[in-house]
């Protein structure tokens, strides 16, 4: 796979779109050079799922522009989180992909967490990324718990499944071990961007993680960092905060 793709294990303060976005924007930087960046479940927001409702974001919203640009500039496809409006007054869990292009698109997490379910309601995914002739499935947190749909991922062609998440301690060995398990079954390269620190009430078990061909390599803690994969070069990189945590 000739990328190099990186996952952002950040923190959110909740329900400001503005300064995560900001933090998003000066992570993309440090990402100089990756072809891919995939942010946590609903980082633009945090996982709050109090707050969904009263900060819906469409790929129109002011706070994407900065990244939309550097998208642009970098030759950097960034996929970025938050609460995603449906066409029949719905909420998904979203993902905006900002594309080199200039284009944003959306996938809408499609198993929905039955904690989740008084907010959100289940979406119909989205199309496979290509990114340099790669093949890439997105998932959403829950949706990599379900074995079929990675698998669908990978016969459908996918060659990386990246998944933006919100994993606590209590739950990471068993949804860390099935990502693994994906990886070792459909030949495929999986990436997790898991969160740094506290949202929704939750603590993260951080420990973003990279799985292919026998590789098994990550961040080792919660702390902000970037985790960079490079052909078979693995790295860490430590994110220093532009906004200020509550």
């Amino acid at each position: 796979m000739n990328l190099t793709i990186a996952a952002a294990q950040t923190a959110s303060i909740p329900g400001d779109i503005a300064a995560n976005a900001a933090h998003h924007l000066a992570v993309a930087r440090l990402a100089e050079g990756a072809d891919l960046l995939i942010f946590p479940e609903l980082s633009l927001t945090g996982y709050e799922l109090d707050l969904a409702s009263a900060n819906p974001i469409t790929t129109a919203h002011p706070a994407l522009e900065p990244l939309r640009q550097c998208a642009r500039e970098s030759a950097c496809t960034i996929v970025a989180g938050g609460p995603l409006p449906g066409p029949n007054g719905e909420l998904y869990i979203g993902a905006f992909i900002c594309h080199p292009s200039g284009e944003i698109t959306t996938y809408a997490k499609v198993h929905v967490h039955s904690s989740e379910r008084h907010v959100f309601t289940p979406g119909p995914g989205g199309p496979p990324l290509h990114i340099k002739g790669v093949q890439i499935a997105l998932a959403i947190c829950a949706d990599a718990t379900f074995p079929e749909h990675a698998a669908a991922a990978a016969q459908a062609g996918a060659r990386l499944y990246a998944v933006g998440a919100m994993i606590d301690d209590a739950g990471y060995a068993r949804k860390s071990k099935l990502l693994e398990t994906y990886a070792q079954q459909h030949g495929i390269a999986v990436l997790l961007a898991n969160y740094s620190g506290v949202t929704g009430g939750e603590v993260s078990a951080g420990k973003s993680h990279f799985w292919a061909n026998g590789t098994s390599a990550g961040v080792e803690g919660t702390e902000e960092c970037l985790l960079i994969v490079s052909g078979s070069t693995v790295s860490v990189k430590p994110v220093p905060r532009t906004t200020h945590l509550p």
